[in-house]
């Protein structure tokens, strides 16, 4: 896949957005869900080879600081940022491979369970992601 480095980093911003907008779903972004987010980039998308080069590491620490940037500045709502991603993945569906929309899922998922379990909330904004993530396929 040949992508632009503006691309790459718009697609890690956005997953930023996304998994901000799972945490902050039911209006709370706990620390928990933090700290399993910081797990999970490093267990999940610092390993996947969207890209091979040497800034892939520096572009997908943009995943981490669009999350705490959103979680500080506490302007930007669940849904804007959910919506953000959803826009930037139908102006963008090469990126989203199978492959990758499965690891958006186990992330987004890991993120919502990792506070006492899914709740209402979080459970309906993962099956509004599913859905779109199958779009276009």
């Amino acid at each position: 896949m040949d992508l632009n480095h503006n691309t790459l980093f718009q697609f890690y911003q956005n997953l930023g957005k996304l998994f901000y907008a799972i945490a902050a779903i039911d209006n709370s972004v706990r620390d928990e869900e933090f700290e399993v987010l910081e797990k999970l980039v490093k267990k999940y998308w610092l390993s996947k080879s969207i890209i091979e080069d040497s800034s892939a590491n520096n572009l997908k620490a943009n995943i981490i600081e669009t999350f705490k940037w959103l979680r500080d500045d506490r302007e930007y709502d669940a849904e804007a940022c959910y919506n953000s991603f959803i826009n930037f993945k139908k102006q963008n569906e090469s990126i989203f491979t199978d492959n990758i929309n499965s690891l958006i899922l186990k992330t987004a998922g890991e993120i919502s369970a990792s506070f006492s379990g899914q709740n209402k909330s979080e459970v309906i904004l993962l099956a509004k992601l599913n859905i779109e993530l199958k779009k276009g396929k």
